[in-house]
């Protein structure tokens, strides 16, 4: 499981709504490309992170994905030094308040516990509690859009000069770089 989704997602951003945001790839693109295709790809990312669920509905997964693009929409409202739009932020607060994780410490690590009864709206309540502290605390001044071609995807700059210009090294920078190495 493990491997799958390290193959399908990107689970290198910090911030755990970011990362979530990052299920679509190529948001700039023509045709970005949707990583939560079925219920069970949602499930597999919610393993991922460490919200694991027994099982995703339909119903589930289309409230999951609304949740992910009022999430992106309010980050790249943030990083533009503007206001989320009030469609949004009901969205995330709704969606935080219906949910009832509880966090704990279990073998020294925090850890989400998540209710029988209602496993995905717990997880997506974890999700939009995250968003709602980065995009509201005080590091929201720090929220920016990668400036990798195509990518679009949002990131915390916590470079000592916040001149960060990539959500990761790894893949937008390194894209970057070796674009301008075949240029020269």
């Amino acid at each position: 499981m493990a491997m799958e989704a390290r193959r399908l997602f990107r689970l290198d951003n910090e911030v755990l709504a970011f990362r979530y945001t990052a299920t679509v790839s190529d948001r700039a693109a023509a045709e970005p490309l949707e990583r939560l295709s079925d219920p069970g790809r949602l499930e597999l990312w919610l393993q991922a992170v460490g919200l694991g669920v027994p099982g995703v509905s339909p119903a589930e997964l289309e409230d999951a994905l609304a949740l992910r693009e009022a999430i992106y929409r309010a980050g790249l409202a943030v990083a533009a030094a503007q206001r989320p739009d009030l469609g949004d932020a009901m969205i995330l607060n709704r969606a935080a308040a219906a949910g009832r994780p509880k966090l704990g410490l279990d073998n020294g690590l925090a850890v989400w516990h998540l209710g029988k009864k209602a496993p995905v709206t717990d997880a997506l309540g974890v999700l939009a509690a995250d968003a709602i502290q980065v995009l509201g605390g005080s590091d929201r001044g720090r929220i920016k859009a990668c400036e990798g071609p195509g990518c679009a995807g949002l990131f915390l700059d916590t470079s000592r000069g916040t001149n960060r210009r990539w959500c990761s090294m790894n893949t937008c920078g390194n894209r970057v770089k070796k674009a301008r190495l075949a240029d020269k």
